[in-house]
C-alpha cells in the first residue's frame, strides 16, 4: 500500500506573523490562503522542491487544540546546511551551529516565532537530488 505524507499542521499563535516568517524568511511557497467563514483560516505553505506542505491557520478544532510551538524537529533536507543556515541568518533568522555526525550527515536548527523547531539536514549521498 502506497502512502504519501502531504500536509503537516504547525500550530501558531498569529497566522499573519507565521505566514510572513515562512514565506519571507524561510522561502516557502504560499499555496493557499483562504478564509471561508466562521473564523476559519487555512494557509498552506510548501518548501521549494518538496511534495509535503505545512498548514497554519485558525478555526479548525483539531488544529486549535494543538499547542503553538509544540511541533519539534521537522526536517528539511538540503544540499548544504551551511549555505542554508547562512541564507536564513542573512534574513534575520537565528540559526544554530552546524552539527556534524557519522557518514557526513550535518544539521542546522532554527525555530519559527512560536518555537516550532526545524532542522536543515544534509546527507552527502543525496546531494545529486538538488539543483542549487
Amino acid at each position: 500500500m502506497e502512502m504519501k505524507l502531504e500536509l503537516v499542521p504547525v500550530p501558531v499563535t498569529d497566522v499573519e506573523r507565521a505566514k510572513a516568517f515562512y514565506v519571507d524568511k524561510i522561502g516557502f511557497n504560499l499555496d493557499v490562503d483562504i478564509s471561508p467563514g466562521n473564523g476559519v483560516r487555512i494557509v498552506q505553505l510548501t518548501p521549494p522542491g518538496s511534495a509535503c506542505s505545512i498548514f497554519i491557520g485558525a478555526g479548525i478544532p483539531e488544529i486549535d487544540k494543538m499547542q503553538p510551538g509544540s511541533v519539534k524537529a521537522l526536517h528539511l533536507v538540503v544540499a548544504d546546511v551551511r549555505k542554508a543556515g547562512e541564507a536564513l541568518a542573512g534574513r534575520g533568522v537565528k540559526v544554530g551551529e552546524v552539527e556534524e555526525h557519522d557518514q557526513g550527515v550535518k544539521y542546522v536548527s532554527f525555530s519559527d516565532p512560536d518555537g516550532n523547531s526545524w532542522v536543515f539536514q544534509e546527507m552527502p549521498w543525496r546531494s545529486s537530488e538538488f539543483n542549487d
